[in-house]
């Protein structure tokens, strides 16, 4: 519902603001249509050429008016959507013609020859497929001829509007054109008031009264004043009243900003009740009519500049708003976005001001000039603010050098992008409004406020789709902003809003149009043209085979394998064998459900097959091991294996690699390729009997055969030691340190051997300090070879400085 109010509302913000924009060249009154080509029945290729040759004529001329080639090139793109259609004509007799000759076999080689009969039934065949082929070739060629006449006629509209464009009108700065505009605006009043004075003189003589409906006039302008004045008010009251209410529940956002939709809508009602007021009366000519409706347009614009300032910066602190901008700031930027949007008003008023016959071309510049004045300071003051909160958020973060990451980083980058383009519409509008390029002016700063519009609405429907992701999945607001479904609806809300955002920058509806139109018609791949609809019909498919899939994978894991003697590796190899081979059929019967022939991607395939076998040889090399792995079923999940220095649990065997969850619960990413060319110890293969060993060693000078005893003693008594084969002690021999005995016990479930290891270590220690028998542990006799190096120097220098006894003193 949200998405629906959204779009709905972006239409009437596009219509109410593009109705007060009013075009600086008028165009011509649309001719009447020529004769389109017939709904039904095949087609006339004489009314066709004679249609084309016209057009053709026109063209070559180059004297027609805007409007009449926009309405010739509306008659084209009717044709060529027959021509389009007839490219599939006899489509079911070509396909059984061609089964046919396919049957017949290849045609003989040149120099060969074959049974006449076939030779004569293949001739036939070729005859009658030929013939069959005539619609669909001369479709195909006056659809690339009116194609063809399309793209000049777009030529054409696209060089007078760039020319249009780059018209100079008198430029507004120059003091002898003020006068001009002073006695235009008394002109204006006048010709106002003659209008009305025209107005009630037809009524009197027609014995009809103005002041007769002014009763009914007087009480629907009040009404709509009243809803002017004071709707704003009562329902922003209703909206924090909804918020206090629902607290921190989940759909108080989607809630508060359906509501604050009436502070839009209600005033438009207003403005609407106005305007039926005035026309009940009866008394504003054509001029009055025209200003009435640009008045009505500049309201607009500020009641849609006033609610979504509100709702991309509220007061209330507890609201996040847009841009991530801090509460000091929001008065500012509101400001800023309520000034755009009164001078986009006035700019429409300017303009519908401009156009009325009494007022001069010298004096539109002076009109429109300090309306663009105001949306260029609207415009900077926005962009030094939208800096400011860029600022702070780097400051935020740690450092105003640093950049954010992910999608934070990206939409504030954005943003200053925003930013910077503002400060150069800001600078470079007024500058060629004063130059006199009036035109150029009004195509840069109109759109530019109207594409800033439409992008805080985006922005203001970020929130509720997120409160709504929560409401519906249960789910915190905080969690649904991480989410990736809100992320793919405001992607789907932002492609939906091109085709406006197209209209608002000056593209020709009959130009999004033909986009639609070549996007409709598609590409040719071999014999089968690829169109959106097929793309979809495949996607549709795909999808119901891939839920069919996973519905039978569920049916087998949950209801028929349990009840098999199928072990759960056994299980897990046959349901994903399933899936692949489901996913498999239906990506063909997708493929072929939207008639695209395979062997037209044969030679593509074909060509990419070789480039895939060199550069992903080894994740095709770990999809085959684990294919192997899920037929052979070497390991499964639940086994205790080792894999080189990785030991542990198997958690998962996909088709690419394997789960290991090790003894410290770490998972280890195995590819399946180690796991077929490598050596895999599997601890728990076909059952859990394993051996443990367990190594002791003994002080010289005790009795073996009574620490024999004694291992024996304590391995047979073990209740996880197996009885058959009973355990055994080896005298392993004489080490340096000690005699070494190992003890080899078999345990009736492998997976307890750390903890067997464990007790029976315990129970020798406790054995052999009963027993008086000593564990060692290594020693070593350090031999000096020069001892008196470790003597202090004062001792060694006396020593060699005394004098010998036969020496003299």
């Amino acid at each position: 519902m949200i998405n629906r109010i959204s779009l709905s509302l972006v239409l009437i913000l596009t219509l109410f603001l593009g109705s007060v924009v009013t075009p600086a060249w008028a165009q011509e009154p649309a001719p009447p249509a020529a004769s389109a080509p017939a709904e039904a029945g095949a087609i006339d290729f004489a009314a066709w050429e004679a249609e084309a040759s016209r057009a053709e004529n026109i063209i070559a001329a180059g004297t027609a008016s805007t409007a009449f080639l926009a309405n010739l090139r509306n008659t084209l793109v009717a044709w060529r959507a027959r021509f389009l259609e007839g490219q599939g004509a006899n489509a079911t007799r070509i396909a059984t013609i061609q089964a046919q000759l396919t049957a017949l076999g290849p045609p003989p080689a040149e120099g060969e020859s074959e049974p006449a009969a076939i030779a004569e039934r293949r001739a036939q065949l070729a005859t009658q497929l030929a013939e069959a082929q005539v619609p669909r070739v001369t479709a195909t060629e006056a659809f690339n001829r009116a194609n063809g006449l399309i793209g000049e006629i777009d030529a054409i509209l696209a060089a007078r509007q760039a020319r249009a464009l780059l018209e100079r009108d008198p430029a507004p700065v120059n003091p002898l054109h003020w006068g001009t505009a002073l006695a235009a605006l008394g002109d204006v009043v006048m010709d106002l008031d003659r209008e009305i004075e025209a107005k009630i003189a037809t009524q009197r003589r027609a014995d009809q009264s103005p002041w007769d409906r002014l009763p009914f006039a007087g009480l629907l302008g009040l009404v709509g004043l009243g809803l002017l004045t004071r709707s704003r008010y009562f329902v922003g009251r209703w909206t924090e009243r909804v918020q206090m209410r629902l607290g921190a529940r989940r759909g108080r956002i989607a809630l508060a900003f359906l509501v604050s939709l009436l502070q839009v809508l209600l005033p438009m009602v207003g403005l609407i009740l106005f305007g039926v007021a005035v026309a009940t009366v009866d008394v504003l000519g054509a001029s009055g009519i025209a200003l009435l409706g640009s008045g009505i347009g500049v309201f607009a614009a500020i009641f849609a500049a006033l609610w979504l300032a509100g709702r991309l910066f509220p007061v209330n602190e507890e609201s996040p708003g847009a841009l991530g901008a801090a509460l000091e700031l929001r008065p500012a930027l509101r400001r800023a976005v309520v000034t755009i949007g009164v001078f986009l008003g006035l700019g429409g008023f300017a303009e519908t001001l401009s156009t009325l016959d009494a007022v001069p071309l010298e004096a539109r510049g002076i009109f429109v000039l300090p309306v663009y004045l105001g949306l260029a300071w609207g415009f900077y003051r926005l962009a030094a603010l939208i800096r400011r909160v860029r600022r702070a958020e780097l400051a935020a973060r740690g450092s105003e050098a640093e950049e954010p990451s992910g999608d934070t980083g990206f939409a504030g980058r954005s943003i200053a992008i925003i930013g910077q383009l503002l400060r150069l519409v800001a600078v470079a509008g007024p500058l060629l409004a004063a130059a006199g390029y009036l035109n150029l002016t009004e195509a840069i700063m109109t759109p530019t406020a109207m594409t800033l519009g439409l992008i805080g609405l985006l922005l203001a429907l970020q929130g509720p789709i997120r409160d709504l992701y929560a409401l519906i999945s249960g789910k915190s607001y905080d969690e649904a902003a991480q989410a990736l479904l809100p992320v793919l609806l405001n992607l789907l809300l932002i492609l939906s809003a091109l085709p406006v955002v197209a209209l608002i920058w000056g593209m020709r509806p009959e130009q999004l149009g033909e986009v639609y139109e070549r996007l409709s018609a598609g590409f040719t791949l071999g014999d089968t043209r690829i169109t959106p609809g097929i793309v979809l019909a495949v996607i549709l498919v795909f999808t119901i085979g891939l839920f069919a899939t996973r519905m039978m994978q569920g049916a087998l894991r949950s209801t028929i394998l349990p009840r098999t003697k199928m072990d759960v590796g056994a299980r897990n190899a046959v349901s994903s064998g399933v899936g692949y081979v489901g996913i498999a059929l239906a990506a063909v019967i997708a493929i072929t459900t939207a008639g695209i022939d395979l062997t037209a991607l044969g030679v593509v395939l074909g060509a990419l097959s070789v480039g895939i076998g060199f550069g992903l040889q080894n994740v095709v090399s770990n999809f085959v091991s684990g294919i192997i792995l899920l037929i052979e079923r070497p390991i499964s999940e639940g086994d205790w294996i080792e894999v080189g220095p990785t030991m542990g649990i198997v958690k998962a065997i996909s088709v690419r690699s394997t789960t290991i969850e090790t003894f410290d619960k770490t998972d280890v990413i195995v590819p399946n390729t180690d796991l077929i060319a490598g050596t895999v110890t599997n601890w728990t293969r076909g059952n859990t009997i394993g051996r443990a060993v367990v190594l002791v060693g003994v002080a010289y000078g005790n009795d073996t055969r009574r620490v024999q005893e004694i291992l024996l003693e304590i391995a047979r008594g073990h209740p996880d030691v197996a009885k058959y084969p009973e355990p055994g002690v080896d005298f392993l021999g004489f080490g340096a340190d000690s005699l070494d005995f190992r003890v080899r016990m078999i345990l009736r479930d492998i997976n307890k051997l750390v903890a067997v290891k464990t007790e029976v270590h315990h129970q020798i220690a406790e054995r052999f300090k009963e027993e008086g028998i000593e564990i060692p542990f290594a020693q070593r006799d350090i031999w000096l070879r020069n001892p008196e190096a470790l003597r202090p120097p004062s001792e060694a220098l006396p020593q060699a400085a005394a004098p010998q006894k036969d020496e003299p003193a």
